[in-house]
């Protein structure tokens, strides 16, 4: 490990000495990590790491001027959607779908990163329970998820086949969810099969580009965006292992997203059949100006009417190139945060409003480099319901995923012949718009991943809330 001199005369030359400012009252112990923190920042990155934040903060907030025009729309033909599709091709989009995972060609890449503040919790967020009668996490519904698709792909081709899931951690996920998984005996996933690797992290940085100090021995670190996945899929030779298990495609989704298909049939299907080397799942909804969003086509359907929603299809060797050639050209984005600091005296501070610049890459900005990029419209109310707010808020918050995936399960019992009554044996009525569905009725993914199979339970049958379907059967729990 290098000196405290020599860590020093570093820093000195970058302008970011005052990182040791309390260097010399520390313990052994807390003296060396700050020492072996500060000496893997290479001083010439960490100089223009700062410059950069602090130059982009100060740039203009919103859209480039001549965004308007600079966007131009998808060709129709590389777009598809389910609701406007016929069945016939959908199901040849599913079908393809589940031959790729029954030939062990697909994997699951999660993006689990970040850290919870919003949402008020210490701890990542697929360990989360958002109230379901079952107790769920996040982490379990996707790995149930993961469990089915298996299973349905291994039913239909008569195979045993696998979907490997890799996930993205960071310095404040990893730990606790490898202890997670393992607790929980990784939800009778094959450990083999579930990957967690690290991404980046990155100072975080005054508005006068000065690195924070978050204690006295720590630097303030934040995860580099999800785009920070392209550079971890290198330092850990993911594309290696996924090359070596022969996956060829690589569903890449957001762990917060409490309706996520993983390894979606339908999507790969239709991405695989297009030839494509990138995709987007998109729902009706947009970001970009209101100017812009009322911009019309020539049979004057709205021009931009959809967003991405975390929901992406690579190839893998698509992947390759990315790492290989283009990351390097990915610019950072600019988060203005409100970051703990140790002031001058070495007080702690829990600053009122934003003092920090967190750059992050986003995992979408690498579209424009894809030869044939597509867009794959779904469904909201059946595939988007995030989770990134407290209860306090009133939208993407525990309350509404809740809601989202009971609502779900209640249309999918009702379309397969369920019949719900209230105490007092009157019919409940159809699905309300919004809100909490008229019964509380969880279908595990266990027994269905998108609706599927499950008359065989329910087809004629009568059910008081609340009501759990799992692998064991129907059964009634106390109200």
């Amino acid at each position: 490990m290098a000196s405290e001199q020599d860590v020093r005369a570093r820093l000195q030359r970058v302008g970011q000495e005052h990182l040791l400012r309390f260097c010399a009252e520390l313990e052994p112990g807390p003296r060396a990590t700050l020492l072996a923190e500060l000496e893997s920042l290479e001083p010439e990155a960490l100089r223009e790491h700062c410059q950069r934040a602090a130059a982009a903060c100060a740039r203009p907030p919103g859209p480039p001027p001549d965004l308007a025009t600079r966007l131009r729309p998808l060709p129709p033909e590389r777009v598809g959607s389910v609701s406007r599709s016929d069945s016939e091709r959908r199901r040849l989009w599913e079908e393809e779908g589940f031959r790729q995972i029954a030939l062990n060609k697909v994997a699951v890449l999660l993006l689990a990163g970040g850290q919870g503040t919003r949402l008020g919790v210490t701890y990542p967020k697929g360990m989360y329970q958002v109230g379901l009668p079952s107790g769920k996490t996040l982490y379990q519904l996707q790995a149930e998820r993961i469990r089915r698709v298996e299973q349905l792909a291994g039913e239909r081709h008569g195979v045993r086949c696998t979907v490997p899931w890799y996930i993205m951690t960071s310095e404040f996920t990893l730990g606790p969810t490898a202890k997670f998984f393992k607790q929980h005996d990784f939800f009778r996933l094959d450990p083999d099969n579930v990957v967690l690797f690290e991404q980046r992290m990155l100072p975080v940085v005054t508005f006068d580009g000065k690195a924070i100090l978050e204690r006295k021995d720590k630097v303030a670190m934040a995860p580099d965006g999800n785009g920070g996945l392209y550079c971890a899929l290198a330092e850990h030779q993911i594309l290696e292992d996924m090359e070596r298990r022969g996956i060829e495609s690589v569903h890449v989704y957001c762990v917060d997203n409490i309706l996520v298909r993983l390894a979606d049939p339908v999507f790969i299907g239709f991405c695989v059949l297009q030839g494509a080397d990138c995709g987007a799942k998109v729902v009706e909804y947009s970001e970009i100006s209101p100017e812009i969003a009322s911009l019309r086509a020539p049979d004057g359907g709205l021009l931009y009417n959809a967003g991405s929603i975390c929901n992406h299809f690579f190839t893998r060797s698509f992947l390759q190139e990315v790492t290989r050639k283009f990351e390097p050209l990915l610019k950072p984005h600019v988060a203005v945060k409100k970051v703990p600091y140790v002031d001058e005296e070495g007080n702690l501070v829990r600053p009122p409003k934003p003092n920090g610049i967190k750059m992050e890459k986003f995992v979408f900005d690498v579209f424009q480099f894809a030869k044939n990029f597509v867009a794959f419209e779904v469904l909201r109310d059946e595939e988007f319901s995030p989770l990134k707010n407290a209860d306090s808020a009133d939208r993407d918050s525990p309350t509404t995923a809740r809601q989202a995936l009971l609502a779900q399960h209640y249309r999918w019992a009702l379309k397969a012949g369920a019949r719900f009554v209230g105490a007092q044996g009157a019919r409940l009525p159809e699905l309300p718009s919004s809100g909490e569905p008229p019964a509380v009725f969880e279908i595990s993914p266990l027994v269905s991943y998108c609706g599927e199979g499950l008359e065989v339970y329910l087809q004629g049958r009568e059910f008081q809330s609340p009501v759990i379907l799992d692998e064991n059967g129907v059964r009634a729990l106390d109200p």
